[in-house]
């Protein structure tokens, strides 16, 4: 098509639906974006109440270089934060941690601390349903674990014979790959049906 300054513009093409999801497995967003935009299309569908906790924070400094302006310069987090998201499904409460790595072999344990774990135990003992997303970007695999699969693991790392990682294998085995969909990119509910309300 031509605009009258002379300059030529395509005509967008209408992607097919798979051809939309092909492009949202590959697109690189990040695994908290994708978990977002899941929980918005929940919500939106009365699926389920899932959002993601606000990390309480103090400031400390703000400027104000226009009176309709204001720009934080100093702050601090007020107090640790537990885990990434929570809220309701099928009248339980439910609670989980994000995480992704871009290593093949095993996911660090590190990257959680003592009291996001002990926060989960507190609600594994209320009977909530909590676990962890794991996406490995190099397998472009996402995974849900069970809290109550990743306790073991991470206590073992304080004794000799523990180690400081999970092993990609361990996931494998003791994991659910949570299926790539479109809208909901990471359709965990899925997931939470089969291994949560099964009984």
């Amino acid at each position: 098509m031509n605009y009258p300054n002379g300059k030529r513009r395509m005509l967008k093409q209408v992607k097919t639906k798979a051809e939309r999801q092909q492009t949202f497995s590959n697109r690189g967003m990040t695994l908290e974006e994708d978990i977002n935009q899941t929980n918005d299309y929940y919500l939106t569908h009365q699926i389920c109440v899932i959002h993601k906790k606000p990390t309480p924070v103090q400031i400390v400094k703000v400027d104000y270089p226009k009176r309709s302006a204001a720009v934080i310069k100093e702050g601090y987090f007020k107090q640790a934060s537990t885990t990434d998201y929570n809220g309701v499904y099928k009248g339980r409460y439910l609670d989980f941690e994000a995480k992704e790595t871009k290593n093949k072999t095993s996911f660090p344990l590190h990257n959680f601390h003592e009291h996001q774990i002990e926060h989960m135990k507190s609600v594994e003992k209320q009977d909530g349903i909590v676990f962890v997303i794991i996406h490995f970007r190099t397998h472009e695999k996402t995974f849900l674990l069970p809290a109550v699969k990743l306790f073991p693991l991470w206590d073992r790392q304080y004794t000799n014979a523990g180690r400081k990682s999970i092993p990609y294998q361990y996931i494998l085995d003791e994991g659910f790959e949570i299926p790539t969909n479109y809208p909901a990119i990471i359709d965990y509910i899925k997931v939470i049906d089969q291994v949560f309300f099964t009984h």
